[in-house]
Formats: structure tokens, sequence, C-alpha cells
């Protein structure tokens, strides 16, 4: 059976049906659950022996409640996280979730002075900042984040979809020469992250299906009846890991 990467319409349908009455999640469920095994993920490559500043972006939407949340469960596991926020959340569980992590005394900061300080004394980069929502182009103060990231040269994990990239589309090509085709040091211009791993979250995306690096499954918490009424042919989930591998190649996937 052929695992499912998703169509935007169709993840947004699947996480519709986690929250409604039938499905029973509330959205705090599903961010603990996402985030715990981006941590995971981070920690199964990323020995905290070798690399233990974790360095945790996060966007305004629920993709930044994930990554706030794995920043909280990096801290339990050992980790040193620090958390940057270009455009923090306004909503109440995004707000919730900062408060937890401050209360395990995890670092925050919002500007972009701090970020290239936070850059030089980290070890890895989580990319939480775009959801399986964002559409191209990247704008501020995005626009200014993104080529810091990917200029640092500093390993980068993906919570889902890598940031810059359209769910559908996959990584945007590269500009052609002429204006706007490099930034104003006169560098390429960087308008998405190349991540070294990727933590899909319920099932892949069709715009990573031809991603290369290590590719891993979170979201052991979608029911059997969800996963037949769809078709995801999810992959069987080691033992008790919140995580599974998937294959580098695109084989054996059906786009939905």
């Amino acid at each position: 059976m052929s695992l499912r990467y998703l169509s935007a319409r169709v993840a947004q349908q699947i996480d519709d049906e986690l929250m409604s009455a039938a499905g029973a999640y509330s959205l705090d469920q599903l961010m603990e659950l996402a985030g715990q095994a981006c941590a995971v993920a981070l920690a199964r490559v990323y020995d905290r022996t070798r690399y233990p500043r974790v360095l945790v972006c996060c966007g305004p939407g629920n993709q930044g409640g994930d990554g706030l949340v794995a920043a909280r469960h990096l801290g339990l596991f050992g980790y040193k996280p620090s958390v940057f926020l270009p455009k923090p959340g306004s909503k109440e569980i995004y707000k919730r979730l900062k408060t937890q992590c401050d209360n395990m005394q995890i670092p925050t900061t919002s500007d972009l002075g701090s970020l290239k300080t936070a850059l030089e004394s980290s070890d890895v980069i989580m990319d939480a900042i775009f959801g399986f929502s964002f559409k191209p182009p990247v704008r501020a103060p995005f626009d200014e984040v993104l080529p810091l990231l990917a200029r640092s040269k500093l390993p980068i994990v993906s919570v889902d979809i890598p940031s810059g990239w359209d769910v559908e589309d996959g990584r945007p090509s590269d500009p052609l020469p002429g204006p706007g085709a490099t930034g104003s040091s006169g560098e390429k211009k960087v308008d998405a992250l190349d991540p070294d791993v990727l933590i899909s979250l319920t099932a892949p995306k069709e715009g990573v299906w031809e991603y290369r690096g290590r590719h891993f499954l979170g979201g052991r918490f979608v029911p059997k009846s969800l996963e037949e009424k769809f078709g995801l042919n999810l992959p069987e989930y080691p033992g008790t890991d919140l995580i599974v591998e998937l294959p580098t190649a695109p084989e054996n996937t059906v786009k939905l």
C-alpha cells in the first residue's frame, strides 16, 4: 500500500476532522503531540552531547505553537533551547505556550539583532516558522529572517514543511537574474530553507514529494477510522516510538 502525500486542502480537512465533535481532539492536544514528536526527531539525529544548543524559530501560527512545545520538551530532554519569535502569535493558546517556555527559563527574543547573536551560539536550528497554509512570496519580517538562518550554515530541522516552500508546489525556483534576484548586500536572494531533516506531521505534504534529506513522520495520533477514510496508508511506528523514519526517495507513495 502506498503512503499518501497530502494537498493543502486534504491536510486542512484532516485537521478539521481531528478537532471535530467526531474526532474529539483539542488544538492543545494536537500541538502537544506534534511538538513532542518534533523534539524526539531532533534528538534522534542531533545528540545533545554534540548539539546541546537548539535555536527554535517559531512563526505566529499553529506551526509556531508546535515549535514552542518542542522547545519545552527539548529543555526537558536536557538540551539548552532558545526561542526566536520574529512575529509572536496573538492567540491565547500561543501566549500560554510561550508562558510554559518562560516557566522553563527558556530564553526568547524577537529582534533581528538578537537572532544574529543567537545563531553564533547555537548548534542546530529548528524551523517552525511557516505551516502548510503558507503561500509564497515570503514577506516581512520573514524575508530578513530566512537568509540569516540559511547563511548560518547550521543544520536545520524543519517542521512539516520547510519555511518558504509551497505546501503543494515545493521549493520555489531560484530567482532569475535581474532586479530582486539579489539582496541589498549583493548576495543571492534566499526565499526558502533547505533543511537537513524534515518532520512531517500527520502525513507528508505534496510539496516535499522530492525532499532528499532525512525525513521523519510524527503523528502517532491519527485514529484508524480517519486513516482509512483518507487512505493515508501510514507506516507502522516502531515499538513505542513517536516518530518513524521515511524512505529518502518518494517510492511507494501517492499524492492525494
